[in-house]
């Protein structure tokens, strides 16, 4: 089964950009399914790469391999699961909470996996992650023994014409969330439940940075999530604490974080309340602190949302320039895939502008080593932040 690209389509292809688009497609040459492997060709015939199918996603085919007579087969997919665990081992050895593969970034479409101790989270984004599930569980069975693995369902998988899904795919994972070890700081997990694996891997590294700038601090963590931006804080001697988040289950986490980490309950505080109204009502108040954290979840999914998605991080970003106190620090995030570094940075300025104040950036952000970004998937790249210095 092949893909003939139209005349003129195929440069992506050959730079080995993964995705494409209906748009780019001429003719379909047989009766491919989603997930099924196919061959991706130029106009003229000449031989591209290998790439899965869907006919009911955007994005019609994602590549994925570039040796013609390296057929897709299980050794294939055997062979690229051992390389990207092999660089995570390589570059974060001594992690015990990781991201083992992260998708097109790592030559495995649609595929998260990550590791939390000895039980695995898993999620098949794509059909052609879908349909390879269970070799993939074969796969990571024999090559980790982990004791449990887990199946988490995300909204994405829609996208690609998925049902939604979770469950138990090996082993028996604990009733009660596991605890995990993040630079010398103790974190429960929720295998089960909870925002994307259970935690947020992608922030390990920001976390442990940011932690250099808060002794003496009164910080607020919004979009605080399970607090695990608090308890750095916190460990890092920063006076006191508040944690901001709509979601009751997420702070009652945080809360149970804090504990398992030994800090008193008079330097923190959670708060259950819309991060834009209560940053509002805070700014009535003349409430201020030193120090603010904004990582808030992905406000666009698609380039139509783009221009409200801007919108929304610039009136964070205004609001929390205002409640902080003269040489306060901002540290101000987003990981919505479709908003540039360079947009978001932008985004920053302009809020500084209504503000009135002088703003500084001292040191950017982004995702750990084990969320890495190919070359030539350049979207990989989706968590940027940056440290500013409010004046």
């Amino acid at each position: 089964m092949r893909i003939v690209l139209k005349r003129g389509k195929d440069k992506p292809v050959r730079r080995r950009h993964p995705w494409i688009f209906s748009g780019a497609i001429r003719q379909v040459e047989g009766e491919p399914q989603p997930g099924d492997i196919v061959e991706i060709v130029a106009s003229d015939g000449q031989w591209l790469a290998w790439a899965e199918y869907n006919p009911q996603s955007q994005i019609r085919a994602r590549t994925f391999g570039w040796e013609q007579d390296r057929r897709p087969d299980e050794a294939f997919w055997r062979d690229k699961l051992l390389a990207s665990i092999a660089r995570r081992r390589q570059l974060m050895p001594d992690a015990e909470a990781v991201r083992l593969i992260f998708a097109e970034s790592d030559g495995m479409p649609g595929l998260i996996v990550d590791r939390y101790g000895p039980h695995l989270v898993v999620q098949c984004l794509t059909a052609g992650a879908e349909a390879r599930k269970l070799q993939t569980v074969a796969h990571l069975v024999d090559c980790l023994q982990p004791r449990s693995i887990v199946e988490r369902d995300d909204p994405i998988r829609r996208k690609e014409g998925l049902p939604p899904v979770a469950g138990v795919l090996h082993g028996e994972p604990p009733d009660e969330p596991v605890v995990i070890s993040e630079n010398g700081h103790r974190f429960y997990v929720d295998l089960r439940s909870g925002q994307k694996t259970g935690f947020y891997l992608d922030q390990a590294e920001n976390r442990r940075a940011l932690a250099g700038y808060c002794a003496d601090a009164e910080a607020l963590n919004a979009f605080s999530y399970t607090g695990a931006f608090a308890v750095h804080a916190l460990a890092a001697d920063a006076k006191h604490v508040t944690n901001l988040d709509s979601s009751a289950d997420a702070l009652d986490m945080a809360a149970r974080n804090l504990d398992l980490n030994g800090f008193s309950p008079e330097r923190w505080q959670n708060l259950q309340a819309d991060v834009f109204q209560q940053l509002r009502l805070w700014r009535d108040q003349g409430r201020q602190f030193d120090l603010i954290i904004l990582d808030p979840p992905k406000f666009v999914t698609s380039r139509r949302q783009l221009d409200r998605a801007a919108r929304g991080y610039k009136d964070i970003n205004w609001l929390a320039m205002r409640l902080l106190r003269p040489g306060g620090l901002l540290a101000t995030f987003s990981c919505s895939g479709l908003v540039s570094r360079d947009l978001f940075q932008k985004i920053v300025f302009g809020a500084a502008l209504d503000a009135g104040r002088d703003v500084r950036i001292i040191r950017h952000f982004s995702q750990g080593a084990d969320h890495p970004v190919l070359l030539s998937f350049p979207e990989g790249a989706y968590l940027k932040g940056l440290l500013c210095h409010v004046a």
